[in-house]
Parts: structure tokens; C-alpha cells; sequence
């Protein structure tokens, strides 16, 4: 074989050489990626979901903050009638015992706890209608990235949840909570209708 023909079929045969080299190079640099994020634990898939998630990473300590102060609220609860139910001699099963003993009706609570009672419950109370249902949807929108096309899905988790309580209670719950339920179902609408009044809302009226 001549030079010459030598020289043409390795110039002919050099793209390709330098094509598949960089292709291999692409796969094993995609291949240690991978590796490395399964390593790491982390891998990425994508989703249909429609809920913001740059809001929820952001919002994630009002997030925290509202269940923790609702936990904290529901255990101070507990402990209140556990040590009521405890000096009257009842003994607590579970959650759904407790609940049945309140509605029941049959104890006696002394000044200061029925005192305590009735501020939790007035008006601008902590379990009050207004409070009780704006802390409701204020969770609702932290977990929905505040999108309110999922208004519906949260509603509906919503009853679910009221249905379950009634459950508990072992019988049609207290006028407070069916004006709260009255409250909430109200304020999904809004939301979900943008017709939330807010502080501007209000300044213009004034």
C-alpha cells in the first residue's frame, strides 16, 4: 500500500475517532453523575404536581410554626382534662375516650379551669371561630404554595377531617365547631374565588 493511501484512510477514519471519543466522554461524565447523586441519595425525578415548592421551602418554618403551636395547643388540652379526669377518677383509654367524656357532659371543673375555657373559646380566643378557621386556611395555603386551584383537594381534606372529629365526639359536635366549619367552608370559597378581603380591603371601605 502506497503512502498516499495510507495517509487518506487515516485522515478519512480521524472524525469518526474523535466523534465517538467525545461521545464516550459524555456518557462517562453523565455516568459519574449519576453515580454521584445516588451516593449522595439524592435524585431527581420529575413531577406533575402543581404545588409550588420554592413557596414551601420558603414558607417552611410558618409551616413548622403552625403545627407546632397547634400541637402544643391540642397536648395543653389533653393534659388539662387528663388531670381533670384523673382527680374525678376516669380513667383515659385514648383520644377518642376523651372526646366522649366531654361530650357527655357528666364532671365539674373547677373556677379557673372553666375560666381558661371560656376565653379559648370567645370570640378573639385561640380555638375561637375566627381564629380556629383563619389558622386553617393559612395551613392550607402553606401547603399548597398558596395556589388556590388546590382550594378544592384542601376543602375536601378538610371535611374529611371534620367528619373524623365528629367521629370522635360520639355525636353531632358543638354549636362552635359547625360555626367554625361554616367559617372555614366560607373562606376556601374566597380564596379560591379571589374575593379574600385584605388589609387594602378594608382601608378602602373605611
Amino acid at each position: 500500500m502506497s503512502v498516499n493511501a495510507i495517509n487518506h484512510a487515516s485522515y478519512a477514519s480521524t472524525p469518526n475517532a474523535s466523534a465517538a471519543a467525545k461521545a464516550s466522554e459524555k456518557e462517562t461524565v453523565k455516568e459519574a453523575a449519576d453515580n454521584k447523586a445516588k451516593e449522595s441519595g439524592v435524585v431527581y425525578e420529575k413531577s406533575s404536581s402543581t404545588v409550588n415548592t420554592d413557596y414551601v421551602r420558603k414558607n417552611s418554618a410558618l409551616i413548622s410554626k403552625l403545627k407546632a403551636d397547634s400541637d402544643s395547643r391540642v397536648s395543653q388540652l389533653r393534659g388539662i382534662v387528663e388531670q381533670m379526669m384523673k382527680k374525678q377518677g376516669t380513667a383515659i383509654g385514648n383520644a377518642d375516650s376523651m372526646w366522649r367524656f366531654l361530650a357527655g357532659g357528666n364532671f365539674t371543673v373547677s373556677a379557673d379551669v372553666k375560666a381558661q375555657a371560656q376565653a379559648d373559646i370567645a370570640d378573639d380566643g385561640y380555638w375561637g371561630v375566627e381564629q380556629t378557621s383563619d389558622r386553617i386556611l393559612d395551613f392550607a395555603k402553606a401547603l399548597s404554595g398558596s395556589n388556590p386551584e388546590k382550594a378544592d383537594e384542601l376543602l375536601a381534606a378538610f371535611k374529611k377531617g371534620f367528619q373524623q372529629a365528629t367521629k370522635s365526639w360520639g355525636s353531632k359536635l358543638p354549636d362552635i365547631s359547625q360555626r367554625t366549619y361554616d367559617a372555614v367552608v366560607k373562606k376556601f370559597d374566597a380564596w379560591k374565588n379571589g374575593t379574600e378581603k385584605t388589609d387594602d380591603n378594608f382601608a378602602d371601605e373605611a
